[in-house]
């Protein structure tokens, strides 16, 4: 997906106007594969090779929609480390390397575009492509 921005300047002069690349699902799931699937498992299951190591086991991430909402505010919040209130535990790292980079105008669910980390927001598409 491309969403068009408009850079302003002084006086709200316009200097530019580009687009801006959003990633796609394929671009989180190589994060997803490197990151947390020694964890969460290959498809995202919470049944990765360390995930008998852990009590409770690590999420199922294909069942993270609710009443047909995925909750991006929340999933960018506990990837990042920000936010694991509630969270049974506390064995998952914080990714703060994701963090680092370009970024990309995501809408977290208040209609609001927020800079996200281009490496995070492509983790998020790909949890929110595997939702069963």
């Amino acid at each position: 997906m491309r969403i068009p921005l408009i850079c302003l300047g002084l006086a709200g002069t316009l200097l530019a106007c580009t687009e801006v690349s959003m990633p796609e699902p394929d671009e989180g799931q190589q994060l997803f594969a490197a990151n947390c699937a020694q964890c969460h498992g290959p498809t995202g299951q919470g049944d990765g090779p360390w995930a008998s190591s852990f009590s409770p086991k690590p999420t199922d991430l294909t069942k993270l929609t609710r009443d047909g909402v995925f909750p991006r505010a929340r999933v960018l919040s506990v990837i990042d480390g920000y936010d694991r209130t509630g969270l049974p535990g506390k064995e998952m790292p914080e990714f703060g390397l994701l963090l680092e980079g370009d970024t990309v105008p995501v809408d977290v669910g208040d209609g609001v575009l927020t800079p996200t980390p281009r490496p995070l927001a492509a983790l998020m598409a790909y949890l929110e492509s595997i939702q069963e």
